[in-house]
Formats: C-alpha cells, structure tokens, sequence
C-alpha cells in the first residue's frame, strides 16, 4: 500500500497512532464546520440524538452540551473512534447522558423510533451501502424526527478540483467513496424516503449539509 492509500485508510477506519493524530486533527478542523451544520436544525434540551461515525468526539459533546436532559448516542466502525470518543466525553459518560459504541451504520444496534436527531458529519462518504444505510438511520428515527449529513467536500464544491486525486484514491481502496453533488445529496435523502429535504452550501468555505425528516405517518399506497 502506497502512503496516499494508507492515508485515505485512516480517513475511512483510523487506527494505532497515526489514526489517533487523525482523531485529534480531525476534532480541531471540523468543529466550526459542525457548528455551522447545526445551525439548520432545531435541537432542544430533552432530545434524544445518535451520531454516526462520531470519530474524535467532539460532534457529541457540542450535542451533549445542548441535550442536557436527554442523552446522546455515538457509534463507529473504528475501534481507536470508539475509544478516542469516549475520552473526550468521560465526563459526559460518567453523567450518564452520553454512550458510545462500537457498532456499523449498517446494523444500528437501536429499537425503531428511538431518537429525535440523527447527525453525521463528514463520515457518510465511507458507509458500506449509502443508500440502504440512509434507510436504516430512518429506521431509528421517530416519526418527524431529523437526519442532518455534514460535510467539508462535496462535487461541484470549491475545493472540488483539490479533492479529486483523493476521491480517486479512496475509490481504488476496499469500498466506494460516495462523492455526492448538491441534486445527487438532495436525491439520496428522497429515495430513502426522508421528506422536507433540504440542501445547504457555504460556497467559499467549501461546506455542505442537507436534512430529511421521517415521515409522521407512514407511506399509503
């Protein structure tokens, strides 16, 4: 494995030192990306919320932050993730308003209908199955319940140019890289069947977020 290769591995399952230097990396760099992504959606304090792919920590300790009285849920398919989230969240943990666990998108370890928020930032690139993994975080939502993806590179981004050599690395390793456009977001979250979609650009900054809700009531016909 070349050392482009090796480091598009760490982006996708950060492990031993070199993934831990990720992890703290990538808490500094994204953290005024998530603040901006959260501005989009309505979080209150009794909220019950998972985020996916939690990496470092930090998306769940802002979340935590505002969640006071409900709990928030972190789960990743890293074991250095796990291990390097819970650390940043002790505190949190040993209050009882914060659990962290190493599970896959794929199979959410969740009962139907459990949380009121689902965030994922910069991490939905690298799910194994993007489309049945977007059904299965709406499985886990309540009804009318949020799903917002955050993200620093998108197609069609402005950094876009910058960011293909490594799209084109990640998509020779094990599993695809979904390098998603603003239509090709905006369409994701449609056909898993969220509804009041929405689609979010900081153009000059080079950010993304978009937000589906479950349907209130189930489909008929």
């Amino acid at each position: 494995m070349d050392n482009m290769s090796k480091l598009a591995s760490q982006f996708r399952q950060p492990a031993g030192l070199l993934g831990r230097l990720n992890l703290a990396n990538m808490n500094r760099r994204h953290s005024k990306l998530t603040d901006w992504g959260l501005t989009h959606i309505s979080i209150e304090k009794h909220y019950t919320i998972l985020d996916v792919g939690c990496g470092g920590g930090r998306t769940i300790r802002k979340l935590a932050a505002i969640a006071l009285e409900g709990k928030t849920y972190g789960i990743d398919h890293s074991e250095e993730s796990v291990a390097a989230s819970r650390r940043t969240n002790k505190q949190w943990i040993e209050m009882g308003r914060v659990e962290i666990w190493h599970e896959s998108v794929s199979q959410l370890p969740f009962s139907n209908n459990m949380f009121v928020v689902a965030t994922a930032v910069e991490t939905h690139f690298y799910w194994p199955d993007l489309a049945a993994d977007m059904r299965e975080v709406l499985r886990v939502l309540k009804p009318g319940g949020t799903l917002i993806i955050i993200a620093e590179a998108y197609k069609g981004g402005k950094y876009d140019k910058r960011l293909q050599k490594f799209v084109d690395v990640m998509n020779k390793t094990a599993s695809k890289y979904s390098h998603l456009n603003v239509d090709e977001h905006r369409d994701l979250f449609s056909k898993a069947g969220y509804l009041d979609v929405q689609v979010f650009e900081e153009y000059d900054k080079g950010w993304i977020c978009a937000t589906g809700k479950k349907p209130s009531q189930p489909c008929v016909g």
